[in-house]
């Protein structure tokens, strides 16, 4: 008894799987360039602001560590 629900219930979760699969809108080759592109830019972007961000503070820190009172 138990086997049968078990397969009725996976073959339903398989079906209604499929069933939003298609529904899924996939981007055109132009339109996944773009935001790749955008993707690529803004993390490189952020890389460098993270970069000179920790060069700053660490000269901060160095400095502020040499000084002698």
């Amino acid at each position: 008894m138990g086997e049968t629900e078990n397969k009725a219930r996976k073959e339903s979760w398989f079906a209604g799987l499929s069933a939003e699969f298609h529904k899924i809108i996939w981007p055109d080759r132009k339109s996944l360039a773009r935001q790749t592109t955008a993707v690529v830019a803004v993390s490189v972007v952020l890389g460098l602001i993270i970069a000179i961000m920790d060069f700053l503070i660490q000269y901060g820190i160095d400095f502020l560590v040499g000084l002698s009172f």
